[in-house]
């Protein structure tokens, strides 16, 4: 068998792959562990660093949902007079109001008063 070239060259970049090098690949499950394996398949829809550890937060169980909305001037001038973070604040407001709604009519979804 003919001794087959280095995959990278010495100024570190990898060349084209040939006929002969697809003739010596061999599938994962001949290669890897299963352990290794198992955990590809489990962490394959998060994106990892180069450690092997996730990227970023793991995804919430309640996302927030982005919304478009209209308040008046006043409102939005309030909630952003206390600096960054604004809108949490807004947020919390919104939902205190909607747990002491709920007391109030025993869980019951009631249409809002004007």
């Amino acid at each position: 068998m003919a001794k087959l070239k280095p995959l990278i060259d010495a100024d570190g970049e990898v060349r084209e792959l040939t006929t002969a090098d697809f003739k010596r690949m061999r599938p994962a499950s001949e290669v890897h562990s299963k352990e290794f394996l198992d955990n590809w398949e489990k962490n394959r829809q998060r994106k990892l660093n180069s450690n092997g550890n996730p990227i970023g937060r793991p995804p919430k169980q309640a996302p927030k949902i982005p919304v478009t909305m209209r308040l008046d001037a006043e409102v939005v001038k309030f909630f952003r007079s206390g600096g960054e973070g604004w809108q949490t604040r807004l947020n919390s407001f919104l939902a205190a109001h909607v747990k002491r709604a709920s007391k109030v009519a025993g869980g019951k979804r009631t249409k809002p008063k004007h």
